[in-house]
């Protein structure tokens, strides 16, 4: 059945040689060649004719021609005119259009030799940038925190109480599982090698040691920036984009006082409370794989702790908790306050705030290995 207004080509051979000719007719369009089966019968038509130069083309009888169809002849030409072509004197300028547009040559992209010297620069120079906010950010906490000692009464409780909630309170099931696992993993495989020597005993030394100073603070800090952290990032870049943070600065509300001090406050609050109950359900973790494995009663675990770890270890801990909280407010309330208007940048800055969290939360636990290495042993 034919279509009405359809693209044709027809093929013509010569008596007198083998020359060929291609004659186009009816309309081609956009909206004709959209149609079921027609595109694919004229590409199949035009391949088989490309790159004949021999060919005569004659397209004066078209009825109608857009600049879809005439990029369809213009690519079955090989891009260049064919040496006879016959064109209503209407198609002309299009297809001077296009002859114009396939000889422009985009300009090449040279790379400096010194490249690698401008990437270098341009992340030192972001450094410096970041580290100047970061230590603005915290003289403005000190001046918040001075303003909320000297009036407690006006200060922003309510905030600090919420976060507490959010960044604590609700933490617990997630830090209460991974710490559980944790410690069960940690006295199985000790629990296997310590029976090759005969030192069952000094399981509740490896288990207190490694759980109550190093691994109960990481663990807890680690899951606080990937979960509270992230929160607080997105939050304020939530914030910036929605333009509420411009809307506090009309008003006179401080973004220091009543969006950053009070989530380092509460995180200061919730991490030491946080170490403490990952330690527990670590150590409980550990428990329940010693009685597995090597027999060792609930009794005998808790009557050995307190004179395998010293109470020092402890304080380290909730020290380590401490500050670790402290850093991961400042760096999650940094990363959300650079946040741009748009949505690319809340993705890209709350990715960037909790890796940078975990990050600097590692360097300060090395620290405090290598300033407290002859404490509690």
């Amino acid at each position: 059945m034919q279509i009405e207004n359809a693209p044709i080509l027809t093929i013509q051979h010569s008596d007198t040689s083998a020359a060929q000719s291609v004659v186009a007719s009816g309309v081609w369009q956009v909206h004709t060649l959209s149609r079921r089966g027609v595109l694919k019968g004229i590409t199949r038509t035009l391949a088989a004719l490309k790159h004949k130069d021999s060919i005569a083309w004659d397209l004066s009888d078209i009825e109608r021609l857009d600049h879809i169809g005439a990029q369809m002849f213009w690519n079955a030409w090989g891009k260049h005119r064919p040496g006879r072509l016959t064109l209503d004197p209407r198609q002309e300028e299009l297809f001077n259009r296009i002859e114009k547009a396939g000889a422009i040559k985009l300009a090449r992209h040279r790379t400096s030799p010194l490249n690698w010297l401008i990437v270098l620069g341009a992340g030192i120079l972001s450094f410096f940038e970041h580290l100047r906010g970061f230590v603005t950010l915290i003289g403005q906490l000190m001046q918040d925190l001075w303003r909320f000692i000297r009036r407690p009464a006006t200060g922003p409780w309510r905030e600090i109480s919420a976060n507490i909630y959010h960044s604590g309170f609700q933490a617990l099931g997630i830090t209460a599982l991974v710490g559980f696992l944790i410690g069960v993993v940690l006295s199985f495989l000790s629990a296997q090698q310590l029976r090759m020597f005969g030192g069952d005993i000094y399981l509740v030394n490896i288990l207190g040691m490694s759980v109550i100073r190093e691994l109960g603070p990481l663990l807890a800090a680690i899951l606080v920036a990937g979960r509270s952290g992230s929160s607080i990032t997105a939050q304020l870049g939530v914030m910036r984009v929605t333009e509420e943070l411009d809307a506090m600065l009309v008003m006179g509300i401080s973004h220091g006082y009543r969006l950053i001090m009070p989530k380092v406050v509460a995180l200061a609050i919730s991490m030491p409370l946080l170490v403490v109950w990952t330690d527990a359900m670590a150590l409980i973790g550990g428990m329940v794989s010693a009685k597995i494995e090597l027999g060792m009663s609930f009794r005998y675990f808790i009557q050995k702790l307190p004179d395998a770890v010293p109470v020092v270890n402890y304080t380290i801990g909730l020290l380590k908790g401490c500050v670790f909280g402290i850093l991961i407010a400042l760096i999650s309330c940094h990363f959300g306050l650079r946040i741009e208007p748009n949505t690319e940048s809340l993705g890209r800055g709350t990715t960037t705030a909790v890796v940078t969290a975990i990050t600097l939360v590692i360097l300060a636990d090395a620290v405090f290995a290598i300033v407290f290495n002859g404490v509690g042993f």
